[in-house]
C-alpha cells in the first residue's frame, strides 16, 4: 500500500520541474542586492505580497555520496543566503507557513538565485504544511470530570490514571509518541488497507500492525483504556471531514531566522535512529571534524557512521557472535503492515542504545554483551562491595566501546541495567548510567574507565549503589525499610522505582535521575556515588503536588551552575535548583515534597489538546541538552528540548522558547542532541549543534516508505545573510 501523502520535491523521489532560470540579478531599489560567494547560492522570495520574510529556502543534492540539504530563512526584505555549499547541482525551492511548495529550480553554488513564493489558495491548503503537534491537538482528550478512570466497562478509562494531565502524560511520552511522532500525514489519515473496518476497529487494526504491534496496543488498551481509540478515531474521522488546525504556527522570528540546518541521509529505510554523538559533553573540541555515530537500538547491529567533511556515510558492524537472539523486539509483526507487510525489520541482538563520547573520542553505548544472568561478581557472597552492599542476579543490557584509533570493541560487563548515561567531569572519566533494567529496580551504576583502562576489569571498575532516603535524619546511611514496608523512625528508606535518564552535576560533583513515573521527580546520589556503595544517600525531590498537571520526568541534563533541567510528559520544561529550598533536604519529612520552591516551569509554545483543562502544549519532548560550552553561539547554559510534535528543537533563551524548525523533510523528530566545536576561530561556521531524525517510524515521515533517517546539523549566523 502506498501511503497518502503530500507530493513534494527532494527526499520524496518525484521528478522535478525545471525552470528556464538558473540565474536571476536583478533586483528591486527596495531590495538591494544579496552578495555571496563562489560556494553561496543567493538572492530574494517575493510572492504576488512582496517580499516573503520568515521562510525557508531549501537546497538540496543526490551529486554526493549521501545526499544533502541545506535550509535557510529569509530575512524581513525576503533575502536569503545559502552559505558553504559542496560543488554540486541543487534543487531549489521555498517553503513557509501560509504557502505551498514553490517549483523546483536548478542551480549552482555561486548563483545568484530570485525565487517565486507561492500563497496557499486556502487556508486548508496551508495546514498541510504545519508541524504535526498543530494537527495532533485536534485531539480530543476526555474531561476532567472522566477521572480517576472507571476501568474498560465504564468509560474506557483504566482505574490507574487518576487525572486528565496523567492521562495527557501517558498520550504523550507513555503510548505513541514515545517512539515516533503523531498528527503527521501518515498517523492523521487511516491507511488504505483499513478504509473497510469502523474507524474505531482500524485504529485497533493498525496499533496491531508491524513489529511493535504487540507493545503499541497494550499500551494503548492497558496503561490508557479502550477508549484511546474511540477517540483515535474521532479524530481521524473529523480530520477527513475537512478539519484542520485554524491557529496557524508562527514563521520563524529574531535570531530563529539567523539558523542554518545541514542535513544528510544515513542508516538505511528499514533501520531508525535512537540518537547520535559527535563529540565529549565535558569537552565539546574533542573529535573535531570527525565522523558522527549513530545508535539503531533494536533496529540493526551496525552504527552508522557520517563523514560530515566528505559528506559521505559507512557503517561499524557490532560484534554479536556470542549473543543469544532476542536481544531487542524479536520475532515477526503481530500483524501485517501498511508498509512493509509481514516482513521482520528490527533484529538487533545487541541493542545498541545512547552513544556517549569520552576524552579520547571513543564511544560508549549501553548494550548487550551477554544474556540477562549476572557473573558471579555481581551476586550474594561476592568480594565486590556493591555486591556486598546490593546483589543483582539480573540485568538487561551492558556497555560496550568502540576505540576509532584502534578499530576494535571492548565489552564491559556490568551488573546494573543500562539505558543512558554521562561522563562525570572526575579524575577517573567516572561514567554514569541510570542502571534500569536491573532485577532489583532503582540503581545508579557507574564505571571507573581510568580502572577498566588500567585493567580491562570489569569487577574492579564498577560500582552501583540502591537509592537510600536518610529519613532516620541522623546524616548518615543505615539498615533501612524496603519500599512499601511500614516506616520505621529509625530507619532509613530505600526507593523502590528506577530512573530513567541520568546526569552528572558539574557543580557539586552529585549525580542526579530523572523519575519517569507519577507524579514523577528527580533522585540526587551525594557525594559523587564513587564512595563506598554502602554509605552513599540519596534525595527525591517529586513534582510540586500544587501542580496536578505536572507529570512524569524522560531526560534530564545540568548547567555549569548545579541547576538540573528536565522535560515533562505535560508539554513542559522544568528547572530544578536545590540552592533555592528552604527547609531541611534530609529527615523524616524530607522523602520528596520538601521543596516546591526549587522547581519553575515553561510550557512548550502550540496548541493544547482540545478539551484539555490543564495548561501545556500537545508538543512532546523525550530529552533536553544543556548547552554548557556555548556551542551553538547564544551563550553558556542555554537548555534545549526535542520538540518531538513541532519538527523542531526548542531553546530557552531567557525565560523564552526559541523554536528552530526543521522544515524539510517533515516529521523531524529528536531524541537527543550534542554539540561540537570544530574550530574555535572560525566562528559560526567552526560550531554546531547535532541530532538524528530519531523516529522508530522513518516511512511516517515526508517521503513515505523508503525514506532513511538523517542526521542533521544546526549553525546559528550572525545574521540571515552571513557566508
Amino acid at each position: 500500500m502506498t501511503c497518502n501523502r503530500l507530493i513534494v520535491p527532494g527526499f520524496i523521489g518525484v521528478g522535478i520541474i525545471v525552470l528556464a532560470i538558473t540565474s536571476l540579478a536583478g533586483v528591486s531599489a527596495q531590495q538591494p542586492a544579496v552578495a555571496i560567494d563562489n560556494d553561496d547560492i543567493g538572492g530574494v522570495v517575493t510572492s504576488t505580497k512582496g517580499p516573503e520574510a520568515g521562510v525557508w529556502v531549501i537546497a538540496e543534492t543526490r551529486d554526493l555520496p549521501t545526499r544533502l540539504a541545506k535550509m535557510v530563512v529569509t530575512d524581513d526584505q525576503g533575502r536569503y543566503v545559502l552559505p558553504d555549499l559542496p560543488k554540486a547541482n541543487y534543487t531549489v525551492w521555498v517553503r513557509g507557513y501560509g504557502l505551498v511548495d514553490s517549483p523546483n529550480v536548478r542551480a549552482t553554488p555561486g548563483s545568484t538565485l530570485n525565487l517565486t513564493a507561492v500563497i496557499a489558495p486556502n487556508a486548508r491548503a496551508a495546514a498541510e504544511y504545519y508541524p504535526a503537534n498543530y494537527w495532533y491537538s485536534l485531539l480530543r482528550v476526555p474531561d476532567k470530570s472522566e477521572f480517576p478512570g472507571k476501568g474498560a466497562k465504564v468509560n474506557g478509562i483504566v482505574e490507574t490514571v487518576r487525572s486528565q494531565a496523567e492521562w495527557m502524560g501517558r498520550l504523550r511520552m507513555g503510548s505513541c509518541e514515545g517512539c515516533h511522532q503523531m498528527g503527521n500525514r501518515a498517523t492523521r489519515e487511516i491507511p488504505g488497507m483499513f478504509k473497510g473496518l469502523s474507524s474505531v476497529d482500524a485504529w485497533r487494526r493498525r496499533v496491531q500492525s508491524g513489529q511493535a504491534g504487540g507493545g503499541m496496543y497494550a499500551t494503548l488498551n492497558t496503561q490508557m483504556g479502550p477508549r484511546s481509540f474511540e477517540l483515535f478515531a474521532d479524530w481521524t474521522d473529523r480530520i477527513a471531514k475537512g478539519e484542520y488546525p485554524t491557529e496557524a504556527p508562527p514563521r520563524p522570528q529574531g535570531r530563529e531566522r539567523d539558523v542554518v540546518v545541514t542535513i544528510w541521509d544515513w542508516a538505511d529505510p528499514k533501520a531508525y535512529l535512537h540518537d547520535e554523538v559527535t563529540s565529549d559533553k565535558r569537552n565539546p573540541t574533542v573529535n573535531a571534524n570527525g565522523p558522527v555515530y549513530g545508535a539503531l537500538e533494536a533496529a540493526a547491529d551496525y552504527v552508522p557512521v557520517l563523514d560530515p567533511v566528505r559528506h559521505a556515510t559507512s557503517r561499524l558492524e557490532i560484534p554479536v557472535d556470542n549473543l543469544p537472539a532476542g536481544g531487542g523486539e524479536g520475532g515477526g509483526p503481530m500483524l501485517a503492515s501498511p508498509y512493509w507487510g509481514e516482513e521482520v525489520l528490527w533484529h538487533s541482538k545487541a541493542v545498541n542504545h545512547t552513544p556517549m563520547m569520552d576524552q579520547r573520542a571513543r564511544t560508549w553505548y549501553a548494550a548487550r554483551v551477554r544474556g540477562n544472568e549476572t557473573p558471579a561478581y555481581c551476586r550474594q557472597g561476592s568480594s565486590n562491595p556493591s555486591a556486598q552492599a546490593f546483589p543483582i542476579d539480573r540485568n538487561g543490557r551492558q556497555l560496550k566501546m568502540y576505540d576509532p584509533r584502534t578499530k576494535t570493541w571492548s565489552d564491559i560487563n556490568t551488573c546494573f541495567g543500562t539505558h543512558h548515561l554521562h561522563f562525570a567531569e572526575d579524575a577517573d572519566n567516572t561514567l554514569y548510567v541510570d542502571g534500569s533494567g536491573s532485577d532489583q529496580h532503582g540503581v545508579l551504576g557507574w564505571v571507573n574507565t581510568r580502572v577498566w583502562d588500567e585493567t580491562k576489569d570489569p569487577a574492579r571498575s564498577q560500582g552501583w549503589t540502591p537509592f537510600i532516603l536518610d529519613t532516620s535524619g541522623n546524616g548518615r546511611r543505615d539498615a533501612y525499610v524496603e519500599p512499601g514496608d511500614k516506616p520505621d523512625p529509625a530507619r532509613d528508606t530505600r526507593i523502590g522505582f528506577p530512573i530513567y535518564s541520568v546526569i552528572p552535576n558539574p557543580a557539586d560533583g552529585s549525580v542526579w535521575g530523572g523519575v519517569n513515573r507519577f507524579p514523577g521527580g528527580l533522585i540526587r546520589v551525594a557525594p559523587g556515588a564513587s564512595t563506598s556503595p554502602a554509605t552513599a544517600l540519596s534525595e527525591y525531590y517529586e513534582l510540586p503536588s500544587d501542580g496536578p498537571h505536572l507529570v512524569s520526568i524522560r531526560g534530564i541534563d545540568a548547567d555549569r551552575s548545579g541547576v538540573i533541567w528536565a522535560v515533562l510528559s505535560s508539554g513542559h520544561m522544568a528547572s530544578f535548583d536545590r540552592r533555592k529550598c528552604k527547609g531541611p533536604l534530609n529527615g523524616p519529612k524530607a522523602t520528596g515534597r520538601h521543596c516546591p520552591e526549587g522547581w519553575s516551569f515553561h510550557a512548550y509554545p502550540g496548541p493544547q489538546f482540545k478539551g484539555a483543562q490543564e495548561p501545556g502544549s500537545a508538543d512532546t519532548s523525550y530529552y533536553p541538552w544543556v548547552d554548557q560550552h556555548n556551542v551553538f553561539g547564544l551563550g553558556p547554559n542555554i537548555p534545549i528540548a526535542t520538540g518531538g510534535g513541532s519538527d523542531s528543537l526548542l531553546l530557552l533563551v531567557n525565560g523564552r522558547y526559541m523554536v528552530v524548525h526543521v522544515p524539510y523533510p517533515m516529521g523531524f523528530y529528536a531524541k537527543s542532541m550534542d554539540g561540537r566545536i570544530d574550530d574555535p576561530n572560525a566562528g559560526w561556521k567552526g560550531r554546531g549543534l547535532w541530532s538524528t531524525n530519531a523516529s522508530r517510524a522513518p516511512f511516517h515521515t515526508e517521503g513515505g516508505k523508503g525514506t532513511p533517517s538523517q542526521v542533521l546539523k544546526f549553525q546559528l549566523r550572525p545574521n540571515p545573510l552571513a557566508k
